[in-house]
């Protein structure tokens, strides 16, 4: 399958919500499937990457396998392996979507070398924060991960830092609710990846740039999940990205300042373990 721009995140993020409960909640639901099969379908508008002026717009229809063990776990935006977790603080390793995946043109990068299909890779930090308003539960993340273009074999492109802070709950009529910001932060050779242009790429309208390391873009954002029937779950998500400020906001292939990811979908669970998962 071709991957296009932002399309491995958000179905990252589509899958995620297809089975998410959040941390407020999930003391007092019934222990969840071991594991999880079934499909996801979702419509979403995407910023290509950070800065872009252009945005994808696509269906998706896919199949979701969610495991969730003791060690290895695909449950949630994140497929790897959970090294620590106590009440306060959880570790994990894995692979993560990444800022963009293209393999059609972008106006503004027409002729540099695409983007590719991005995932991350490496250590995620989760700190559970305590009571928030209304029965919500506060928790920050600290990632830190290399950028890796499936496209070409495995290439590494640079490393990001994503620390966020992120706020759970469950309404009382079913809704799940999660709102979160942060900051996206790159070294030079990510940064590079997306605004760095080099002199042979080089034209009137797009002149010679070298990316510097620092921040990529502020983020914030929010998504809402729903039980429609024991096999049926409907959600919705949106955020903004704003690249105001950042370490790159010079470059000609920065467009406009922000940036909005929208998306709405259903998810059907096809089959589930009877054997319940030991969070």
């Amino acid at each position: 399958m071709r991957q296009r721009p932002g399309t491995l995140s958000s179905l990252l993020m589509a899958a995620s919500l297809a089975a998410s409960v959040p941390a407020s909640a999930q003391n007092v639901l019934p222990a969840k499937p071991l594991w999880e099969l079934g499909g996801v379908g979702v419509g979403v508008s995407q910023q290509a990457y950070p800065g872009s002026d252009q945005q994808v717009n696509r269906p998706l229809v896919l199949p979701f396998f969610i495991y969730r063990g003791a060690l290895i776990r695909s449950d949630g935006d994140t497929l790897g392996v959970r090294a620590l977790k106590t009440p306060l603080v959880e570790v994990d390793v894995g692979f993560s979507a990444s800022l963009g995946a293209s393999s059609q043109p972008i106006d503004a990068r027409r002729g540099l070398p695409k983007l590719g299909t991005l995932v991350e890779l490496g250590p995620r930090v989760k700190l559970n924060l305590g009571n928030g308003p209304a029965g919500a539960q506060w928790r920050a993340h600290f990632p830190v991960r290399g950028v890796f273009d499936l496209s070409d074999s495995l290439a590494q492109r640079g490393l990001s830092f994503e620390p966020e802070l992120v706020l759970d709950r469950s309404s009382s009529n079913g809704w799940n609710w999660t709102a979160r910001t942060g900051l996206v932060l790159g070294n030079r050779k990510l940064n590079d990846t997306f605004y760095g242009v080099a002199p042979a790429f080089a034209t009137a309208a797009r002149p010679a740039y070298e990316a510097k390391s620092g921040l990529i873009a502020f983020r914030v954002g929010g998504s809402a999940s729903r039980l429609i029937s024991p096999d049926w779950r409907f959600f919705t998500f949106a955020r903004v990205d704003s690249v105001a400020g950042a370490a790159n906001d010079s470059s000609s292939l920065v467009r406009q300042k922000t940036g909005a990811t929208v998306g709405v979908g259903f998810s059907y669970t096809w089959l589930r373990s009877e054997r319940l998962a030991v969070d």
